[in-house]
């Protein structure tokens, strides 16, 4: 009887033990969306407890003090305790690069301001990134993280970029399309990553604001994002992410809001994006290099989220050389302006004949907007922008298009509604609209050269 007592005690005592060690442990929040294919659960970080205040490492609230050194600090800290929360106080908190690590949530007060310096030298040494598509060493991103883990940007403060000299390298001068070209012929050529250093020589290629580089279960979360040097944030060959409540303004050169390259298992909601550029840009990789790594961004989903101002509400490329698949965009709206129309397309698709790769299975329902520039829906196998005599040709490889399916669209203004000008040789197919209204036609309805298989049902354009 006393050794079962016994045996009982130990047993009890061994569950509570498990129980708290549990506690001190990253767990998961599985999260199931709803696809019109087979989306996967979505898998994103629960941190413990247990909390590394910047102040504690040294950081001093004021907006002069450079932070960088004591952010860090509690990074390290927190992500050698096993994980747990970087609280950054009310207050406003002057940084350079912030690089997180495994099991750390950066989390920000309310009232909480991470103000990021604009100097150069406070984003080096240079990190392993990628530029347009194109992998190299660069100015590393304002917050960024390699190969992690179990990382989060959460709560209800705000981080915001002073631009100054990154707008000045936004004019993109002779030594910057010298840069450009250097890159482009060293991926071309298979040149080693490591071997591309584009800090040096003067290129002025500008850090993303956020870029999470190999990482997987991603939460970014409630924060405010004021201004980026380049693009806001950029999820780069990742896995299982959450982009929820995120409120976005940035209207500099190539300030696309949220740009997921050879990433899976995403989903992007309630969220507002203020754009100097496209809100959602999906892409894949550039060329060799794209051929090379050899992964699709596909598994994204994109609901209930507002696009104030921007070009694309939804971008596929032009970088897409991977491969784009299983991409679902709904119940999002672009809030009708008297005083301009800055919106674009609702979608456009963007490739050229250096690509390759393929886009297949995209949907795109339950979207309201007001004027736009474009349409509904376009596709641009020729965008070759300032690179068409910039560089040469490697290599001729045309993108594969199917499956695009578009459904119950309003708009009260348009310019040409479709839009589609592709190559004879691989034209876009098995196209469905439906539900489509366009109240008022500036140009003309449809404008399609090279497509095939193209469905419309109970399509409207200028009804008024």
């Amino acid at each position: 009887m006393k050794k079962t007592i016994l045996l009982m005690a130990i047993m009890i005592l061994a569950v509570s033990c498990g129980e708290k060690k549990d506690v001190n442990k990253i767990t998961y929040e599985e999260i199931k969306v709803e696809a019109p294919f087979n989306m996967p659960v979505i898998k994103i970080p629960k941190f413990p407890n247990r909390i590394f205040n910047i102040t504690k490492y040294g950081a001093v609230e004021g907006g002069k003090v450079k932070n960088t050194e004591a952010i860090a600090k509690a990074i390290e800290a927190c992500s050698n305790a096993g994980g747990g929360i970087v609280n950054v106080p009310k207050g406003k908190w002057l940084t350079g690069s912030i690089h997180l690590k495994s099991n750390v949530n950066l989390h920000l007060e309310k009232g909480a301001i991470l103000n990021f310096t604009d100097n150069p030298q406070d984003y080096l040494p240079a990190v392993q990134s990628s530029w347009e598509g194109m992998e190299c060493y660069n100015y590393s991103p304002l917050i960024y993280a390699f190969e992690c883990n179990n990382i989060a940007i959460s709560g209800d403060g705000k981080i915001h970029a002073k631009i100054d000299t990154w707008r000045e390298w936004m004019e993109r001068p002779k030594e910057h399309l010298e840069a450009s070209k250097r890159l482009y012929n060293m991926a071309a050529k298979n040149i080693p990553v490591e071997e591309r250093d584009m800090t040096k020589g003067g290129g002025n290629f500008r850090p993303q604001f956020i870029q999470f580089n190999r990482c997987n279960n991603i939460l970014i979360e409630d924060i405010s994002i004021r201004n980026s040097p380049f693009w806001t944030m950029h999820l780069l060959l990742c896995k299982d992410a959450v982009v929820r409540n995120v409120d976005v303004y940035a209207h500099g050169h190539n300030n696309d809001g949220i740009d997921p390259e050879m990433t899976q298992n995403l989903l992007v909601e309630n969220c507002t994006f203020n754009q100097g550029d496209d809100a959602i840009v999906i892409k894949s990789g550039r060329n060799q290099d794209a051929w090379r790594l050899n992964t699709p961004s596909k598994n994204i989903v994109v609901r209930n989220c507002e696009v104030q101002d921007g070009h694309q509400l939804l971008a596929i490329g032009s970088e897409l050389s991977g491969g784009v698949s299983n991409v679902y965009i709904h119940d999002c709206v672009f809030p009708f302006r008297k005083d301009k129309a800055s919106l674009i397309n609702i979608l456009f698709i963007k490739t050229n004949l250096r690509r390759g790769g393929y886009v297949n299975n995209i949907y795109v329902e339950n979207i309201k907007a007001g004027k736009v520039l474009g349409g509904v829906f376009g596709i641009s196998t020729d965008a070759l922008y300032q690179w068409r005599d910039l560089v040469p040709t490697y290599e001729r490889r045309l993108t594969k298009i199917s499956e695009i399916h578009i459904k119950n669209i309003e708009l009260d203004e348009a310019k040409i509604a479709i839009n589609i000008n592709a190559e004879s040789e691989m034209p876009p197919e098995n196209i469905t609209l439906e539900n489509i209204t366009v109240k008022k036609i500036l140009n003309k309805a449809k404008h399609i050269v090279n497509a095939k298989d193209i469905v419309e049902k109970n399509v409207k354009y200028g009804i008024e």
